[in-house]
């Protein structure tokens, strides 16, 4: 009787084994529960092996939680006194860059894992993936309203982003970051992140520089999550059948960059909308097929009315400053529609096949008539002078009037079979896709200057002008005129193959090797003028990667090849907006030497017998070297890149990554990183000069922290510095007479959120808060200590000397903002 008693009186006990993706023992998985404010925790074994007392009689959320793997929860467990409850699970990996422990597949193939959760909490301008990028010092953007990137020496269009294995597009006729609103990717309908700046496998497609997976998650039940700030919010619903066959998610866009431009040096009447809706939906009828549909339609307005501006720039001894007086507007919209449906086959455990067919179809319009009457002079520097700070010795008065009626309407559609097939240690997988590109593009755009009542002929117009001495006689022409028709056809046919393998040999070492190749056959067809010949190239690429058995955790990396990138539309637009059919395909010879470092601090034992929380960091440092031939030169100007389209140069690019990232702060990811970079062309073989991505030094921090004492306080720091990229020239001007460069770029965007509920805070008994699984407020700060950085110039001409000048455009200053997370 004492023992039954006894028994009844016993917690009771959740206990267990967990493994991983091979079902091996998981060592230090933390086990616990949230119960009255007070937390329980318990950790398995080197046996993987956990035994946790449960409160009796009550319902409670069991978290099973460790930092190389996703976060699994049992929620209302609910037992008796006495009772014993066993739960065996397999954990998988986060797929993030804190995975040391094993030499996965990922790490040999050098791609960059990155948490989802990372994007929706770090504090950054553009809230998406592009903001976790820019803290890598393989990737720079010194445009804090871009989405855009550039990796290792290229520029915005070597990038490739593929959502679901689908290839995703950019708009086309944007020239500024400010118009651009929202990027294609849904970071709330997000499951997995990879990155790789260089040296990526055949299956991946034809670009230069880097390659962005993005997979969409598939819900296994309903869920909601809202997001909303003072530029914009989301909201994104999910759901599956009972029986699990149909799942769906959407999620709805809205953005207002008005907060950002209102800070900027332009005062403005801007009136932006940016929006969209998009949707994965997936259903499994049998576990021999899936289906799945991916859309998105997304509508952005940006009107823009700018009034005045004033630019102060030089130095101490010698302040300039530009004034402008604006009158006019621009309207810019682009919708775009997307639509793709995917069928895959499992003939086999072994063997697959996805059939991909993709619709992108975009209509742009770009019109604008602004006139800009300036004043360039220097600035009453006196601090006792009654006109302190005002411009008091003109040096240049003028106007310029912009004009463009740009309008472009483009179709995309795309049909591509795949394979996968595995026996063996041997992975084989291969791919034919077809293309079809169809562009109606009119570009029609002017520029007229006007200095000291005098209107200024481009500089191809060599005709004398000594007015007002004597009558001008030569032509009167606008100083930039770009007037063209296209209306062109591209049809392409791509094609890989690649083998990939791993050993793991008696010595205990792990091997991984891939080989494949890529084929790319493309031809240009117009109604507006001749077509181009028919082109093909090969792309022979390889990765080799080794895991030493040894104590400490390494891995080396290997990778390479020939990388291609056949003309798109826009890099066959020359300067006079006119295509040219033939223009050849982009060719850099890619080499990637990596080390991987995974090390663990901590852990050990004090004078008081307490045992300081261990820490795992990991080191990746990366050397590469890029050899380019048949370079399609260009201009930048802002974000717009207008190419030469001739093939005229050859280039180089190289340089050494490094990042050490880790828990700095127990329980949090963070990291540190440092790129060195140097790239350079050789136009017509008048020598090497900067090209306009040549950013040579780079630091990152993206941190996390909170508070021991408050733990739902939280705080997240964005930092970024780059040493100045070359200031640019205008579009008509010989690059090798500019080569000047801006200052340095310094930003820090720091964010202060508390955590009412989430997954690694205690839960409270506030019944308003249990259908949060998350729930945050909190203040963002964009570029915290208020640096004025630029992207580009503005050349302003001196009617007296006829030097120009470079004057900054400089970005947004500081800015705050509230941001509200839920999710149920």
């Amino acid at each position: 009787m004492t023992t039954y008693a006894q028994a009844q009186q016993e917690p009771p006990i959740i206990y267990g084994v967990m493994v991983d993706e091979d079902v091996k023992p998981i060592v230090g998985v933390s086990i616990y529960y949230d119960y009255k404010g007070k937390r329980e925790t318990a950790t398995t074994n080197k046996n993987g092996v956990y035994r946790l007392e449960l409160p009796a009689n009550e319902a409670v959320d069991v978290y099973f939680a460790h930092h190389d793997f996703k976060l699994s929860v049992i929620e209302g467990v609910q037992l008796k006194y006495g009772d014993k409850f066993r739960f065996d699970s397999q954990m998988f990996s986060t797929l993030d860059v804190l995975v040391i422990d094993n030499t996965n597949k990922r790490e040999a193939e050098g791609l960059v894992a990155i948490q989802p959760d990372m994007v929706a909490h770090i504090a950054a301008a553009t809230n998406d993936i592009s903001a976790i990028l820019k803290t890598f010092g393989s990737t720079n953007n010194n445009n804090e309203l871009s989405t855009g990137y550039n990796v290792r020496g290229g520029n915005y269009d070597e990038n490739l982003v593929y959502v679901n294995d689908i290839e995703v597009y950019r708009p086309f006729l944007i020239r500024s970051g400010q118009q651009e609103g929202l990027s294609f990717t849904n970071t709330a309908m997000v499951k997995n992140i990879a990155f790789s700046a260089g040296g990526f496998q055949s299956r991946f497609g034809d670009k230069l520089s880097s390659v962005l997976d993005i997979t969409y998650r598939k819900p296994t039940d309903f869920g909601a999550a809202l997001e909303a700030t003072f530029l914009g919010g989301s909201l994104t619903l999910e759901g599956a059948s009972k029986n699990k066959k149909w799942t769906g998610i959407v999620g709805a866009r809205y953005r207002d960059n008005s907060l950002l431009v209102n800070s900027q040096d332009t005062e403005t009447n801007f009136k932006p909308t940016f929006a969209d809706i998009q949707s994965y939906v997936t259903f499994t009828p049998n576990d021999k097929w899936e289906f799945s549909f991916l859309g998105n339609v997304s509508q952005n307005k940006y009107h823009y009315q700018p009034l005045y501006r004033q630019t102060n720039f030089g130095t101490v001894d010698d302040p300039q400053a530009l004034i402008i007086y604006y009158d006019g507007q621009e309207k810019d919209e682009y919708k775009t529609y997307f639509g793709a449906l995917t069928s895959e086959y499992k003939v086999s455990p072994d063997f697959r096949l996805k059939l991909i067919g993709s619709l992108y179809h975009t209509q742009e319009q770009e019109h604008f008539d602004i006139l800009g009457q300036y004043l360039l002079g220097e600035v009453d520097n006196n601090l006792g002078s009654e006109t302190a700070g005002q411009v008091q010795f003109p040096r240049g008065v003028g106007s310029q009037l912009n004009h463009a009626r740009n309008n472009l309407d483009a179709l995309i559609a795309n049909v591509e079979l795949k394979g996968y097939y595995e026996i063996a240690k041997n992975a084989f997988e291969g791919g034919i896709k077809f293309t079809r590109e169809d562009f109606r593009d009119r570009l029609y755009e002017w520029e007229v200057i006007d200095s000291a009542g005098f209107s200024i002929n481009p500089p191809f117009i060599d005709a004398p002008n000594d007015q007002p001495y004597s009558p001008y006689n030569g032509p009167l022409v606008p100083f930039q005129n770009v007037r063209a028709l296209n209306y062109v056809t591209i049809n392409r046919l791509s094609g890989y193959l690649q083998w990939s393998r791993r050993d793991a040999l008696s010595s205990g070492d792990t091997l991984y090797y891939n080989l494949g190749v890529r084929a790319h056959q493309w031809q240009v067809q117009q109604e507006t003028g001749p077509d181009g010949k028919s082109q093909v190239v090969f792309s022979p690429r390889a990765q080799f990667a080794v895991k030493p058995n040894w104590n400490s955790n390494m891995l080396f990396r290997l990778s390479g090849g020939f990388y291609y990138q056949p003309p798109f539309y826009r890099e066959l637009r020359d300067q006079n907006g006119v295509v040219q059919p033939d223009v050849k395909a982009q060719r850099s010879i890619h080499l990637v030497a990596a080390h991987e470092y995974g090390f663990t601090l901590g852990g050990n034992e004090n004078a008081n017998g307490k045992v300081s929380p261990s820490k795992k960091f990991k080191l990746v440092t990366e050397l590469y070297y890029k050899d380019m031939d048949d370079v399609n030169t260009y201009t930048l100007e802002n974000v717009r890149i207008r190419y030469r389209a001739n093939n005229d140069a050859t280039a180089y690019a190289y340089g050494l990554d490094m990042r050490l990232n880790g828990e700095f702060v127990p329980g949090t990811d963070s990291w540190i990183s440092f790129g060195y970079m140097k790239t350079e062309e050789n136009i017509n073989n008048r020598g090497y000069i900067a090209r306009p991505t040549d950013q040579r030094l780079k630091f990152g921090l993206l941190f996390q922290d909170y508070m021991p004492a408050i733990e739902n306080l939280k705080m997240y720091l964005n930092l970024v510095y780059n040493t100045g990229l070359p200031g640019g020239s205008p579009s008509y001007a010989d690059s090798y007479a500019y080569q000047s460069r801006l200052n340095d770029y310094r930003r820090a965007d720091a964010g202060f959120s508390y955590v009412f509920a989430g997954p690694q805070v205690t839960k409270s008994d506030a019944k308003w808060l249990q259908p949060f699984k998350e729930l945050s407020v909190g203040l963002e700060i964009f570029n915290l200590f208020n640096n004025l950085n630029s992207i580009t110039n503005t050349w302003v001409r001196d009617v007296y000397t006829k030097n120009q000048y470079g004057i900054p455009n400089y970005l947004t200053t500081r800015v705050f903002s509230l941001k509200l997370l839920a999710r149920i």
